[in-house]
């Protein structure tokens, strides 16, 4: 279940890691992680060059076909011998000396993880039935080159878990220092602001006096008045 659950968790920052980052100038100063990710990783890497060595000679050295099982139980010994002399001679070698090459390379570092943990469980199946089926001997010489495998594998997972969180670090920071380079080049690119200052003086309105009306004259003026005594009374003549 750890094993599981590491696996996951490199795999899920190994796919974070793979976002696309810029360039890095040839001159930069080694980080954390490449510098704690070389030496004991390649110490670890000797170690397991030299068990898988010994293991594909152990194996190969047994005497399956006289061990006190059944048929089917030896055919399926054999398979799995079979399948860890591949490994330990074709595809093994090769993840070693491609993470040996490049000890900060992620994927190199996980496939060659992927690759101990397969191994381990074939050849923890393999030796648990030599001990039941075959000689004593061969049972502890498998388990020593097996302890051997297992500590590896678990150094190595604990390297690349660093690895990976290092170089997420170094992501984010990169993000952050792009985000700030786009705005400044944003505000760079934008025109200034131009500020336009009315400074004429509005023209003054007239003021418009109107004339008051003249008062019209009241029919009890003093023209009608005279008018109505001039004329004699008709009742007189």
């Amino acid at each position: 279940m750890e094993v599981q659950v590491r696996t996951i968790t490199l795999a899920l920052l190994l796919t974070a890691c793979g976002t696309n980052m810029p360039a890095q100038s040839p001159s930069a100063a080694p980080t954390r992680a490449q510098v704690a990710g070389s030496t004991p990783i390649s110490a670890d890497l000797d170690r397991l060059q030299a068990s898988a060595s010994q293991a594909n000679l152990d194996i190969a050295h047994m005497r399956i076909e006289r061990w006190k099982a059944d048929g089917a139980s030896k055919q399926q010994a054999q398979t799995n011998a079979d399948s860890l002399q591949r490994n330990l001679t074709s595809a093994l070698p090769g993840l070693i000396d491609g993470f040996r090459a490049a000890p900060q390379d992620l994927s190199a570092g996980f496939k060659l993880y992927r690759n101990l943990n397969a191994l381990y469980d074939v050849l923890a199946s393999f030796t648990e039935a030599a001990g039941a089926f075959g000689p004593r001997n061969d049972y502890e010489v498998l388990a020593q080159q097996l302890m051997v495998i297992d500590s590896v594998r678990r150094d190595l997972g604990d390297n690349l878990e660093s690895l990976a969180l290092s170089k997420q670090a170094e992501v984010n920071q990169l993000r952050l220092q792009v985000q700030s380079l786009q705005q400044a080049a944003a505000a760079a690119a934008a025109p200034p602001k131009k500020v336009i200052v009315d400074d004429t003086e509005p023209e003054k309105k007239k003021t418009v006096h109107k004339k008051k009306p003249a008062p019209a004259a009241t029919a009890n003026g003093p023209g009608s008045s005279s008018q109505s005594t001039s004329q004699p009374s008709a009742k007189s003549q």
